[in-house]
Order: C-alpha cells, then structure tokens, then sequence
C-alpha cells in the first residue's frame, strides 16, 4: 500500500504524521484536540456506570491478514475489565487467540453519540462448560438464561489499556 502525502497536527499546531496509509486520492489534515489525550484505567466513575449498563456494543478484532473485523457484542463490565463470550467456532475466537488486541465500543442505545470506546487486550481464556458467563451475560440484556444450549462457549477476559468517551461522558 502507498502512502499518500498528508499532515496531521496537533492542537499546538505541531506536525505528527507526514504520510497517510490508504485508498482513495484526497487527504484531509486532522487535528487533535488541544490539551486531550487518550486515557489510561483506572475510568472515572461515570465512565464506569455506563458501561455497567447493558448498552449496544461493538467488538473488534484482526484477522491473521490484518484486516479488522467488527461485530456486534454483548459484555459485562466487572472489576475494572470486559467479559465477553462466544461459541466455540466462532472466527471470532479464532482471531483473538492469534492476536489478543481489542476495540469495544458501547452506545448509549437511547443515544449512541454518548459512547466509550476502549481498546485493550484479551488477558484470558475460559471454558464455559456449565454456560455461566453466558447466562450472566445474557440475563444482563435480556433478564433470561440464553437460550441456545447446545453448543459450548469460551468467555474472554479483556484489560483496558486505552479509553475515550463522546457525548454527555466526553468530559468525564
């Protein structure tokens, strides 16, 4: 892939980046907001409470080729991490044991401009013979057990590394 010539600056008006990688034939200079950076956990309690919430998500994962791949999710936030769980043959799965890096997005369903988006890495790998995680998780969304049975699951722990948040928790 070529580069194309582009300027990203910062909010002091300093130079970050000469060269943007990707299709198409126009470039638009960014800028990065001055003073905001990307925060790191712990997350403010706003931020907290919100992803407590069974809100509308997003996950995304890369495939071996490197093309990212996003999909819908349901989540638990617990201890400061993400819970997520899916069925065994999902490629999902398959992408996330080859490369443990993450990006979630959660939208406020009544809302989605208020969002947070974290990105982290998946830290463990459970089992989920008895279908526990699921059931908590589904039981969060829907307030009921999940309902397909038959297959097995494995639940993915993810740690924080990097959060932002949109809307009414921008300033959080």
């Amino acid at each position: 892939m070529v580069g194309r010539p582009c300027t990203l600056r910062d909010g002091f008006g300093r130079i970050r980046s000469r060269e943007l990688r990707g299709l198409g034939s126009t470039c638009t200079t960014l800028s990065i907001e001055k003073g905001r950076t990307v925060p790191k956990p712990p997350l403010p309690e706003a931020v907290a409470e919100f992803l407590a919430r069974p809100n509308y998500a997003t996950i995304s994962s890369l495939r071996a080729d490197g093309h990212p791949v996003s999909v819908p999710t349901w989540y638990l936030y617990e201890n400061g991490r993400i819970l997520v769980n899916m069925d065994e043959g999902r490629k999902r799965l398959e992408y996330l044991r080859n490369d443990p890096r993450v990006s979630l997005s959660a939208m406020d369903p009544d809302d989605w401009i208020t969002h947070v988006s974290i990105q982290g890495r998946v830290v463990e790998f459970v089992d989920d013979p008895s279908l526990t995680d699921i059931d908590r998780i589904a039981n969060h969304y829907t307030g009921q057990p999940y309902h397909m049975r038959e297959r097995k699951r494995v639940s993915a722990w993810i740690e924080i590394d990097h959060w932002h948040a949109w809307g009414r928790l921008r300033n959080a």
